[in-house]
């Protein structure tokens, strides 16, 4: 499941740039707007949950819940007792467990899947995209997308995307590894243009007594 994680928040790909005229026209038209939907929101919040289904025996191997909120490219992830914090300067990875913080900096350049970048514009230059038709999901009417990276030496072979029809933002998808492994996701409860401050989206030690920082900056 930590390999996901990598999926939401850190990773450092050097991809090349597929020309717009190349991808499925009715794809690009369909991720365009989701762009433009939650580059136009002012927050967005939401819960998600994330199935794994192991190698050639397709069964459910784990499960995880989490919440994410979103603003700008400011972001709060909680899952499986970790909360991952960016203030677009500086990412904080909290262990509750362990008790301890990762601090490092943020560097968009190198974010492969931050939640920012999942539900932005992050396709044109890192993937071939292809309009797979519509289904439900959770009783939404959804357009799914089939995106494959253009660097063929990832671990991961697609990822494909539900989004809703009603109001452009992803309402869930999965992520399929050469391994076998696939990871359905499941957006749920979404939140639009809350008031959330921006202390929400930085670490605050005097509220995290006893936890260990370790500065990887």
């Amino acid at each position: 499941m930590r390999k996901l994680l990598s999926l939401f928040v850190i990773g450092s790909i050097c991809l090349a740039v597929q020309p717009a005229m190349a991808q499925d026209a009715k794809a690009k038209s369909v991720l365009d707007a989701v762009s433009k939907k939650v580059s136009g929101l002012k927050s967005l919040k939401a819960d998600f949950s994330i199935n794994l289904t192991g190698g050639k025996g397709g069964k459910t191997t784990d499960t995880k819940k989490g919440n994410l909120t979103l603003k700008g490219q400011k972001y709060h992830v909680g899952i499986a007792g970790q909360e991952i914090i960016c203030d677009s300067k500086t990412i904080w990875t909290y262990n509750k467990e362990a008790k301890e913080v990762q601090v490092t900096n943020y560097n968009p350049a190198e974010q492969t899947m931050s939640p920012a970048k999942l539900l932005t514009n992050f396709w044109d230059k890192e993937y071939k995209y292809a309009y797979k038709g519509s289904r439900k999901e959770k009783g939404k009417d959804c357009d799914i997308i089939e995106l494959t990276p253009n660097d063929k030496s990832k671990q991961f072979t697609k990822i494909e995307l539900a989004i809703d029809k009603a109001t452009s933002i992803i309402a869930g998808g999965s992520y399929s590894e050469k391994n076998g492994n696939k990871y359905q996701i499941s957006v749920t409860n979404t939140v639009t243009n809350a008031n959330v401050p921006d202390t929400y989206f930085s670490w605050n030690p005097k509220e995290h007594a006893g936890v260990e920082t370790v500065d990887l900056r």
